[in-house]
């Protein structure tokens, strides 16, 4: 039996996160003293444990739909959930590779090559087709400022260039991520690449392939506790 402080002090996570989760039915109900104080048993804390460990590898929406799957003992479908995300990742670190290789090729080029085809316009459906983002995706990122689209003059359609490409290239490889200072920043740095610096792209790039190698340790972490606490629920020997 185990109070709230001591969890707390366990878990470096303050009281009243823990009653926040108790409150949202992240963990079972607890039992209480006769003064009223919570009482936390060893499956509680293997509960908090996994919270605080898959929200740092799969986000906070993930996790609440695997510790509610698990209260309702729907163990296959939680599994399948968390594969999901971790297919996600690999999906992403293998863009974000892609793209070190495309910007690479891209300096390589002479500065007369490039400023041609820097001009080569497309669609946002074309855009789109090339990128696989969906064309509301990417009218999104323009609406926040995360890229600068051109206009026809004469029909207001959205033209979309190479460099300008390669900012939604780079953007989709975070599209999955969850939130932090790190994402905020990367996106940012996309926000304000200069379209010529393919160097500073390639730059980004690379940063972000480190961040997704962050993500999947986080995500290994995760996964522990949350084989713990299907042992605690004796859902898997």
């Amino acid at each position: 039996m185990m109070r709230p402080i001591d969890i707390s002090r366990r878990l470096g996570l303050s009281t009243s996160t823990l009653r926040n989760y108790e409150r949202q039915g992240l963990v079972p109900p607890c039992q209480r003293s006769q003064a009223g104080y919570r009482i936390y048993t060893e499956e509680h804390l293997a509960y908090f444990e996994c919270i605080e460990a898959m929200s740092l590898g799969f986000g906070m929406e993930i996790t609440v739909q695997v510790v509610r799957g698990l209260q309702a003992k729907k163990m296959d479908s939680v599994l399948w959930l968390v594969t999901n995300s971790q297919a996600n990742l690999y999906r992403d670190r293998q863009l974000a590779k892609s793209n070190i290789q495309m910007l690479e090729s891209q300096e390589k080029e002479t500065s007369s090559r490039e400023e041609s085809t820097e001009q080569e316009w497309m669609t946002i459906g074309e855009a789109s087709a090339k990128t696989s983002i969906p064309a509301s995706t990417i009218r999104h990122w323009e609406k926040i400022g995360l890229i600068t689209l051109a206009r026809d003059p004469q029909n207001g359609y959205r033209w979309i260039n190479r460099s300008q490409l390669r900012k939604i290239s780079l953007l989709r490889t975070l599209r999955s991520a969850v939130y932090s200072d790190t994402v905020v920043q990367l996106k940012q740095a996309i926000a304000e690449l200069n379209h010529e610096d393919v160097a500073h792209a390639r730059k980004i790039a690379q940063e972000t392939t480190q961040y997704l190698d962050k993500m999947n340790q986080k995500q290994l972490r995760g996964m522990y506790y949350l084989y713990a606490l299907c042992r605690s629920l004796h859902l898997i020997e």
